[in-house]
């Protein structure tokens, strides 16, 4: 594990509302996962990650996005941008006092890279 950026626990997917009510069935009723109580957000024990399920209308396909975890993230963005790693911040606005920022791996997938102690 590195001591500036390492996995966190959440993991969304983002469900087109075609979609999301079978998905949170199946989470809820068909595999029994643990729903995880608070807020308006749907979301589940998976092992020692949370699943969020996310009804999103702008999108025709589910898609899983992942979060890491920073101590510092003008350091890890810094170290990013080094490394040519795409910034994709307008995907999904932040709360405004959320520290962090969206940045997409060669694969296409969407990363949350937020800092540690804040929510």
């Amino acid at each position: 594990m590195s001591d500036l950026i390492w996995g966190g626990v959440d993991v969304a997917m983002k469900v087109p509302p075609h979609q999301y009510d079978a998905t949170v069935s199946f989470y809820r009723d068909v595999v029994k996962l643990k729903e995880i109580e608070g807020g308006n957000d749907i979301s589940f024990e998976l092992g020692p990650i949370r699943l969020w399920i996310d009804r999103v209308p702008t999108m025709s396909q589910a898609e899983l996005w992942l979060e890491f975890m920073t101590p510092d993230f003008d350091r890890a963005a810094e170290h990013l941008e080094k490394a040519d790693v795409p910034r994709c911040d307008l995907i999904e606005t932040l709360p405004p006092d959320l520290r962090g920022g969206w940045i997409l791996n060669p694969a296409g997938i969407v990363h949350l890279v937020r800092e540690t102690g804040r929510d």
